[in-house]
């Protein structure tokens, strides 16, 4: 018979976790012991908590799914941000947390990581507004608790929260042995059937349409549906600013990114003199709309979500979306509508001084993207460099653009390297954010993962600067680290680890990174105003929302 956490852990692996990310504490024992001596888990223990649930975002972006495990109180409030934005970006994650014994909450004793107060329902009340679904297993619950709150991930597409009272968690499962089979989400027929219909007119009788992927269709694993259906059709598509490499960006209808009247502008035209726009997933969030710049008449919009469709004002409820695309991949339309041809970011351009540019930085960057490389952009000006690049054939590009959490991107690219260790993996960011979260550089040593970092030193946090009211304010500054040397301090003994300040030495370092056979750790020193004309516009942009 197996214990309650030993039939969670079970089940998880099950889904296709093979690895648990956390930070060792003492009411979570119970779980670290169970996966450390699991055949079939992996514990990676991380520097931080809120670097664990980074880590484990990453993770999910690549496989689907993943397992966070926190102590009670003070482990999980400290992940609390990182599954902030595993919720609002659409990522499983299973959140096991291990809590005092039942006998210690039950007497409210007044004991280590709580508020002294006797209350052991406050953090978990915090969770519930951050997880599509909770509860504390139990010997008697845990089976269907389990199987309950896995759907419920598996439905959303976001965070669960399960307590594990220390004591529960080694008891035997106390009822039936076997789960009951999940039956998987299906369409009312009849819905489904009016949605399919309503999407195919509305395709029939348009004279210029056009398809805009996003990322919900990724999330819910409809990718493949999705370039499907842009395949059948040979409709133009686009895609916004998150939703970014979710299909190819080789395929020779692909426009490049749609964000609005702020940039783009041969895109944005286009897109809104469409009659017809068939959104899948997507989203209108303020990056993603060039700063709410896009026009888009809601009769020329259909756009198929999770669970229901709209099409105009009309609204077809109870449909899941991956039975609509496959519909839609059989009975769909060849119409074969022109569009525009996808521009890239053109040749590097030097200046006189040799100095690194945005100019040359980020078409440097492009050149060197690989297919199927997973590129992890921090959110700010890293990600808004490399936003109207052209992704090479199943490259993924992976930024936090609706959360934005600063310092995401260093344990997001580890725990996506986890996912995929024997894939390329390359990480963007600037040194701001890469402060925040730099001591799990040393996990990839750890483990054995060879990334290329990139960390760009505009001396202060660019992405504010052009944002707040005064860009010199002393807010803005930061402390000067040593950054090539930062990798060896955290064990990385053998990374190529190198500072350039010119366009010609980063040149050599991105060549000997992409020959060497250890990872690489590349310090790239900018102007501090150095930005793409992304960042500038959208930071004007912004900047007029704010009232001063």
């Amino acid at each position: 018979m197996k214990t309650v956490i030993e039939y969670v852990l079970d089940r998880l692996h099950m889904l296709g976790i093979n690895e648990v990310f956390g930070v060792a504490g003492d009411y979570a024992f119970p779980i670290e012991d169970a996966v450390c001596e699991s055949k079939t888990l992996r514990w990676i223990g991380n520097c931080n908590e809120l670097n664990a649930a980074y880590a484990a975002d990453g993770y999910a972006r690549i496989k689907g799914i993943a397992a966070l495990s926190t102590t009670f109180g003070v482990g999980e409030l400290s992940a609390l941000n990182g599954l902030a934005g595993s919720y609002a970006e659409h990522l499983p994650v299973f959140h096991l947390v291990g809590m005092p014994a039942s006998g210690v909450q039950k007497s409210h004793r007044l004991v280590h990581h709580t508020l002294g107060d006797g209350d052991f329902e406050v953090f978990y009340k915090m969770s519930q507004h951050l997880s599509c679904a909770h509860g504390i297993l139990t010997p008697e619950n845990c089976i269907d608790e389990t199987e309950r709150l896995i759907a419920a991930a598996l439905k959303e597409r976001r965070p669960v929260y399960m307590g594990f009272p220390s004591d529960y968690a080694v008891m035997p499962v106390m009822t039936k042995s076997q789960h009951e089979k999940r039956i998987p989400l299906k369409s009312d027929d009849q819905s489904l059937k009016a949605a399919v219909n309503a999407i195919l007119d509305k395709l029939s009788v348009s004279q210029k349409a056009c398809i805009i992927p996003g990322i919900l269709s990724a999330r819910l694993g409809c990718s493949d549906n999705v370039q499907a259906i842009i395949d059948k059709t040979g409709l133009p598509y686009a895609t916004m600013f998150m939703d970014k490499g979710i299909v190819s960006e080789s395929n020779p209808t692909y426009m490049g990114i749609y964000n609005g009247k702020l940039m783009n502008a041969q895109v944005g035209e286009f897109v809104e003199s469409c009659d017809c726009i068939l959104g899948i997933g997507a989203v209108l969030t303020d990056f993603n709309s060039g700063s709410f710049t896009a026009s888009v008449s809601p009769e020329q919009r259909i756009n198929i979500l999770a669970d229901h469709v709209k099409v105009g004002s009309a609204i077809y409820p109870n449909v899941v979306m991956k039975e609509v695309l496959e519909k839609l991949q059989t009975l769909a339309p060849s119409l074969q509508h022109k569009g525009i041809k996808a521009q890239g970011l053109g040749e590097p351009r030097k200046e006189a001084n040799g100095q690194i540019t945005a100019q040359y930085l980020y078409p440097r960057l492009e050149q060197m993207f690989k297919a199927q490389d997973i590129i992890v952009a921090e959110t700010g000006t890293a990600s808004m460099g490399l936003g109207f690049a052209l992704l090479p054939k199943d490259a993924q590009f992976h930024n936090q653009t609706l959360w934005g959490s600063i310092g995401w991107a260093t344990p997001a690219a580890f725990g996506a390297a986890i996912a995929a260790p024997n894939t390329r993996v390359i990480l963007v960011t600037g040194e701001g954010s890469h402060q925040l979260t730099a001591q799990e550089i040393s996990q990839f040593a750890r483990f054995g993962l060879k990334p290329i970092v990139l960390v760009l030193n505009n001396d202060g946090y660019l992405i504010e600067r052009l944002l707040c009211k005064e860009p010199e304010a002393y807010y803005n500054d930061l402390p000067q680290w040593n950054y090539a040397q930062l990798p060896a301090a955290l064990g990385c003994d053998d990374w190529f680890c190198q500072t350039v300040t010119t366009c010609d030495e980063l040149d050599a370092a991105i060549k000997q990174a992409e020959i060497t056979d250890s990872a690489a750790y590349i310090e790239i020193v900018m102007d501090r105003y150095a930005a793409s004309d992304l960042a500038k516009k959208l930071g004007k942009s912004v900047a007029s929302l704010y009232s001063f």
